[in-house]
């Protein structure tokens, strides 16, 4: 028995494929947003590159980039369909393929939903990407004279500005590396002899942070250097009082940026999900109401349109039975190939 089983007339006939028309075109003005919303993201990490790990967290744009693309090359094949399907002559020509062109947009539908839920999940992986990013960038701050890491000093000074943080997890990530270059420190200094060979990796390693991590909004002249040491500055207490540096790490503050834009479009790519698993039940009724004609010369006849032509354990095991033929044919194949190559090697 078929399942949600619907009558049509000529007239709802007509109705369901202007309107599957209309929603189509939507669609594809959908598609052009989600293709952009991919692009945006994938500008927006390129800005970034330098401070992640690797090339992982392009998955989520290259697919939004994808599905956007996909989207709206079915849905402009899918209206003009509709738009054929008021004429009998130009309905002919599409009627072959319309099974298949279904189990594809079905298939698409999965997608599109992966690709929303993609948006929601790859969190962690930003994550980790992020504190492997940010700690060797940090690393490379000093490295003003080496080729290919002469740009990360800029990077990093602007990064702390624009989102208003310091370090990877805080300000005291740098207490723990050298971030400031060996032309420009003064090796006759007792100071500068006395540090280096107190660390065991011969580092200079200083309780001070760039000019980056500075808050402009502090009424206190910046403290940058010596954040620990309370009689280096009048009328100061660096474990009670507040410091006028950025609090958050970069790392907190980059992932809550990238993850809010990620959000708002999966958000979005689930709206367009739900707008094309509609239109693909749309389109079923009207495949079937149309293939249900009983007279072709007869268009004001009604018919019946339904969602699936069985019930639906009856219609999972009618697809499993075929997948087994299919491997059951493909085995047959195998064995006549190999049957005849043995009398050439005979």
């Amino acid at each position: 028995m078929a399942l949600l089983k619907v009558k049509f007339d000529q007239k709802k006939r007509v109705k369901l494929a202007q309107g599957l028309w209309l929603m189509n075109w939507l669609s594809v003005l959908a598609g052009v947003v989600i293709f952009s919303l991919g692009l945006f993201l994938k500008i927006e990490l390129r800005k970034r590159s330098e401070v992640m790990n690797n090339s992982e967290s392009h998955f989520v744009p290259n697919s939004l980039i994808g599905v956007g693309v996909l989207s709206c090359v079915f849905n402009s094949l899918a209206g003009k369909i509709c738009y054929d399907a008021l004429d009998p002559a130009k309905y002919a020509k599409w009627k072959p393929w319309l099974k298949s062109y279904l189990a594809v947009c079905v298939l698409f539908n999965i997608v599109l939903l992966l690709v929303a839920l993609c948006c929601f999940l790859l969190r962690g992986s930003l994550e980790s990407t992020l504190a492997h990013g940010l700690k060797n960038g940090m690393k490379y701050y000093r490295d003003t004279d080496t080729p290919g890491r002469c740009f990360m000093k800029k990077t990093i000074d602007m990064l702390q500005i624009e989102f208003k943080c310091c370090g990877n997890n805080g300000f005291r990530d740098w207490f723990e590396i050298q971030w400031i270059s060996n032309r420009y420190l003064d090796f006759s200094s007792k100071e500068v002899k006395d540090r280096i060979k107190s660390n065991v990796d011969g580092r200079y390693l200083v309780d001070g942070v760039p000019f980056s991590c500075c808050n402009p909004s502090s009424p206190r002249p910046c403290i940058q250097y010596q954040l620990t040491n309370n009689s280096a500055h009048y009328s100061y207490d660096h474990q009670t009082e507040e410091l006028n540096l950025w609090v958050h790490g970069c790392r907190a503050a980059l992932l809550g940026y990238y993850s809010s834009l990620m959000n708002s479009m999966g958000a979005f790519t689930l709206l367009v999900w739900l707008f094309e698993v509609t239109i693909t039940v749309g389109l079923r009724y009207l495949h079937t109401a149309l293939e249900g004609v009983s007279n072709p010369e007869d268009p004001e006849c009604e018919s019946e349109g339904w969602l699936l032509e069985k019930s639906v354990p009856e219609t999972w095991k009618a697809f499993l039975e075929s997948l087994k033929k299919l491997g059951k044919s493909n085995q047959v194949d195998a064995q006549g190939a190999d049957a005849g190559q043995a009398p050439e090697a005979g």
